[in-house]
């Protein structure tokens, strides 16, 4: 029987899924079940995003530390850790515009960014390199994550008193969710223009090979 010397050289390629890209990946599915909850009219469906949204967010931090803690880094998880958080918190910010809690304007400038850094990466990757996030990259996620919950927050509470967020809400309510919201909102914005800005900046060259 003949042996073919090619094949016992070349090396054999696995692909493992470790529980860090596990946990990224459980991230999208996460999202989907968010969205049907918001999309929805039906009772307690705010809360039950809350939950899920707060259960996707905590993926986000575990999958990085036991990728770390555990040598699990990969260049997938560096790829889908951040493309990951992108699709939820975009889908997220989309999802509170009818709720007049994040303006559209808003939603459409972390979209964009968040577009243009993914096509950045791409870019990278096709030239043989892989760009990783970026600590001030995992404040301004920080901050999308808080402005959320904030709003979700609000949303289970009006579900759970019977508050109409989109109408006629107690004074208070309506006080904490556009003066409040407004400071998160205004951050948030601020932190995703100057990350994004940077981070462009940072890895120009990569745009000047074209």
């Amino acid at each position: 029987m003949a042996v073919n010397v090619t094949d016992l050289n070349e090396p054999k390629v696995k692909f493992c899924m470790n529980w860090a890209n596990r946990l990224t990946i459980s991230r999208f599915f996460l999202t989907l079940v968010f969205v049907v909850a918001m999309s929805w009219d039906w009772k307690y469906g705010h809360t039950v995003a809350l939950i899920i949204f707060v259960i996707a967010s905590i993926t986000d931090y575990a999958d990085g530390e036991i990728a770390r803690r555990f040598s699990l880094i990969t260049d997938f998880g560096k790829l889908m850790d951040p493309l990951m958080d992108k699709i939820l918190i975009t889908s997220a910010f989309i999802c509170l515009i009818p709720f007049h809690a994040i303006p559209a304007w808003a939603v459409v400038v972390v979209i964009s960014r968040e577009f243009a850094i993914t096509g950045l990466r791409l870019l990278a990757l096709s030239k043989g390199r892989m760009l990783a996030a970026e600590s001030l990259g995992k404040h301004k996620t920080f901050w999308q994550i808080t402005t959320v919950i904030f709003f979700l927050l609000l949303l289970t509470i009006s579900e759970l008193q019977g508050y109409e967020v989109v109408g006629i809400m107690p004074p208070w309510f309506q006080a904490i969710w556009n003066d409040a919201g407004s400071v998160l909102i205004a951050v948030t914005v601020l932190l995703t223009l100057f990350s994004g800005i940077g981070y462009l900046w940072k890895n120009k060259g990569i745009i000047e090979m074209e």
